[in-house]
């Protein structure tokens, strides 16, 4: 397995890429393609007491950067020379299985939408993040990759999304839930009073497990196994979340920091506050897939350190063994809002 990583993308570049993928080498077997500026990743090996590219790494040069401040619809195009593109045209290629960036997102949705291009049949790709819940966690898609959504990119992110956490997450028959403000069909602006009977019929034919609406305390709550949503109302919901987390972690050690008692409490509970924080760490998470795309493509955060690379690069391996895309594939004329009548099960 050959896994293509942008070495220049992300706040820490290019040191949480190099470092990330070269410990990745070690934990987990595979090969990676180091893409960027030569000398830059030459010298962060050195500074790291490696004076020789490790077994299992090559680099393939690339002179630009996409920067977080670029036109993301336009940065890859510009800069056809940049790490992000060059990644890109390698994954297209063949000559790696899937791409890793911790750069900017809107230039990589475009990039990859271009350049690895859409499964065939797909309308739009949608980052798909595993948000933590009260049942260790739910897809939600989308994040934020499509603020405006017609009916139908719901109900093909309802398929995506349950494909993911079926064949990534091992969740047999997932339930899914459309992200509304109440659980009767009613509920919620025309978008999803329309797609509702969409989802439901999908559910009915057995296609997709669609138990209905589900707000947002629920979904934290862990109702769903995957949250749909337009990418507005996600980035909104992901970001809450996000924020709801870090005013926890901090109250939560104020609190312990109290005085004596306190403290000798926190010590106590110490196993269990760790693993509540590594519930909230992204960089545990370490990536998000783009769902849709026709090769591997997973979106690390920006401000990703060298574990968090590391954890989308374990991450990518799960998703390209999961034949995830392959059951978008076999599956799309069931994604569409002329599926045939059917009969067929989901596969």
């Amino acid at each position: 397995m050959k896994i293509i990583v942008d070495a220049m993308g992300g706040d820490n570049a290019p040191q949480a890429p190099v470092m990330g993928a070269i410990q990745a080498v070690k934990e987990y077997g595979v090969n990676i393609i180091l893409v960027g500026k030569s000398e830059e990743i030459l010298k962060v090996l050195a500074d790291n007491g490696i004076s020789d590219l490790p077994a299992g790494v090559e680099v393939a040069y690339a002179s630009e950067v996409v920067e977080m401040c670029d036109d993301p619809a336009t940065a890859f195009r510009r800069k056809k020379d940049s790490s992000l593109t060059v990644g890109l045209n390698l994954l297209k290629s063949g000559a790696g299985d899937a791409f890793v960036s911790a750069g900017s997102t809107g230039a990589l949705l475009s990039a990859a939408t271009l350049v690895a291009k859409r499964i065939k049949g797909i309308r739009r790709a949608a980052l798909a993040p595993v948000v933590p819940t009260g049942n260790g966690g739910a897809v939600l898609i989308d994040c934020g990759a499509n603020a405006e959504c017609p009916p139908e990119y719901l109900l093909q992110f309802a398929f995506m999304g349950s494909y993911y956490a079926e064949k990534v997450m091992g969740r047999p028959n997932p339930k899914v839930g459309l992200l509304n403000i109440g659980a009767e069909p009613s509920k919620g602006t025309a978008l999803q009073t329309t797609v509702y009977p969409m989802l439901e019929a999908a559910g009915e034919a057995g296609r997709i497990n669609f138990v209905g609406n589900v707000e947002a305390r629920e979904a934290v709550e862990g109702a769903v196994d995957v949250i749909v949503s337009d990418g507005y109302s996600g980035n909104i919901f992901l970001k809450t979340m996000e924020g709801t987390g870090l005013y926890l972690a901090r109250e939560i050690k104020r609190m312990f920091k109290k005085n004596l008692i306190t403290k000798l409490a926190a010590l106590l509970v110490s196993g269990g506050l760790r693993d509540f924080k590594r519930t909230l760490d992204s960089g545990e998470v370490g990536g998000t897939a783009l769902l849709g795309i026709s090769k591997p493509v997973i979106k690390a955060h920006g401000s990703s350190d060298a574990r968090a690379i590391q954890n989308a690069i374990a991450k990518t391996r799960e998703f390209i063994d999961s034949g995830m895309i392959q059951s978008i594939t076999d599956n799309i004329d069931l994604m569409r809002l002329d599926a045939p009548a059917a009969t067929a099960e989901k596969e």
